[in-house]
C-alpha cells in the first residue's frame, strides 16, 4: 500500500509527511519542482500489542505503510497535462492524500496571495480530472485511426472506444471516474491506464491552531488536522509527547488517525497470525477469502490451502489463549469460502 501526498505548493504536505513518518524532511522544496521523499512506517495497533504481550514471543511485527512527499503539482498543467516524470509517479499510487492548506502564516506567504481552502481544493482535483481528459481524449483518438486504418480486432476496438466514451461522457460532467462502478473485464482494460481520478483520495484540511475545518461539501472523506502542531509532536519522545498532547487535548497522534483513515481510504484491512516465535499483523484487502489471506503470509500457503483455524481477536483477548478458546468454541475451522474479518486470528492448515 503505497499512498501519495498531494497538495498545492505551501499546503503543508511535507509537515503532514513529517508527522506521519517522524521524519525531518526540509518543508522548502522549490514551487513547480518534482520532488520525492518516500518512507515506509510500522501501523501502530494496539492488538498487535496485546496479542505480543500475551504469546511473549521472539518478534513482534506490524504491518507497513508506505507514504510519498510528492512536490511538483502547482495547478497549472491546463492543457498541456502533468508532465512525464511527475506522472508516472502520481500514477504509482495507490491513493492520494490531498493537503488543503487552511492555515495563515505570515512567514509562508501563500503562492495565490491569499488563504482560500475552497480554491484550492478546486484547482488541485481539476488537475487531475483535467489530465484524465487529456489521456481519455487521446486514446479515443487512437482509437479512430485504428479503425479507419483496420488491420486491428474490430471487436476489441468497439469494446475499448464504448468504455472510453464512458470515461469521457463523466469526466465531461466534471465528476472523477472513482465515481464509475466497471465490470471485471473493464478493470483489466483499464489496468494499464494510470488514470487518476479513479484512485481514491482523503482530503486533508491542514489548520492553524484553534482553527476549525472548513465547511465544504466533498464527494470523498476528508480529515482536519493541524499539520504543524501534530509534527511537533512526532519530534517529541514518548512521554514528553504525552504531556503535550494532554497539554492541547490530543488523543493520540495524526499517525494512528491517518493511518486508519488510509486503511479505510484503500477498503483494507488486518488479520494476526500468533505464536511463540512470532506474532505478526498482515494487511488484505475487505472480502478476501481465507485462501488470499494464506497469500499474503506465503503463495504456498495459498496453493496448499486446505483450512483455516480462525479465533477472532475479541475472543482470543476474553478468554485468555488459543487453548481456552478452543475449549470454548470459540476457535474453529473454516474453508475456502470464508470471508476473513478484520482481526481474526489465522493458522493455516496447508499441504506441502
Amino acid at each position: 500500500m503505497k499512498l501519495g501526498i498531494i497538495g498545492l505548493p505551501q499546503s503543508g504536505k511535507t509537515t503532514l509527511y513529517n508527522a506521519l513518518t517522524r521524519n525531518n524532511t526540509p518543508t522548502n522544496a522549490s514551487a513547480g519542482r518534482i520532488e520525492v521523499h518516500n518512507a515506509v512506517v510500522d501501523v501502530p495497533d494496539p492488538r498487535v500489542d496485546k496479542l505480543s504481550s500475551m504469546f511473549n514471543p521472539k518478534k513482534t511485527i506490524y504491518t507497513k505503510v508506505a507514504y510519498a512527499d510528492i512536490a511538483g503539482l502547482d495547478g497549472s498543467a491546463g492543457k498541456s497535462g502533468i508532465s512525464g516524470t511527475l506522472l508516472n509517479t502520481l500514477t504509482q499510487m495507490d491513493g492520494f492524500l490531498h493537503v488543503v492548506r487552511s492555515f495563515t502564516d505570515e512567514n509562508v506567504p501563500h503562492p495565490n496571495g491569499s488563504v482560500n481552502p475552497a480554491r484550492d481544493l478546486e484547482a488541485m482535483l481539476t488537475e487531475l480530472l483535467l489530465n484524465d481528459l487529456i489521456a481519455v481524449e487521446r486514446k479515443l483518438e487512437k482509437l479512430v485511426d485504428e479503425r479507419k486504418k483496420g488491420g486491428t480486432d474490430k471487436t476489441i476496438n468497439a469494446r475499448q472506444t464504448e468504455l472510453f466514451e464512458k470515461l469521457l461522457a463523466t469526466l465531461n460532467e466534471n465528476k472523477p471516474l472513482r465515481t464509475l462502478s466497471f465490470t471485471p473485464d473493464e478493470l483489466r482494460e483499464l489496468s494499464s491506464f494510470g488514470l487518476l481520478t479513479r484512485k481514491p483520495v482523503l482530503t486533508v484540511f491542514n489548520l492553524g491552531e484553534g482553527q476549525k475545518a472548513p465547511d465544504l461539501a466533498l464527494d470523498h472523506p476528508s480529515v482536519a488536522l493541524m499539520g504543524k502542531l501534530e509534527m511537533e509532536i512526532a519530534q517529541l519522545g514518548p512521554e514528553d509527547a504525552a504531556l503535550f498532547m494532554e497539554e492541547y487535548g490530543i488523543d493520540e497522534p495524526s499517525l494512528n488517525k491517518m493511518i486508519r483513515l488510509s486503511y479505510d481510504l484503500l477498503g483494507l484491512q488486518s488479520f494476526f497470525t500468533v505464536g511463540p516465535d512470532e506474532c505478526r499483523a498482515w494487511t488484505v484487502r475487505r472480502g478476501a477469502t481465507a485462501p488470499e489471506a494464506a497469500g499474503e503470509i506465503h503463495s504456498d500457503l495459498q496453493k496448499g490451502f486446505i483450512r483455516a483455524e480462525v479465533t477472532a481477536y475479541d475472543d482470543l483477548i476474553a478468554l485468555g489463549g488459543l487453548v481456552e478458546a478452543k475449549a470454548k468454541g470459540k476457535l474453529r475451522l473454516e474453508g475456502k469460502e470464508y470471508i476473513v474479518k478484520d482481526g481474526d486470528v489465522l493458522n493455516i492448515r496447508f499441504s506441502n
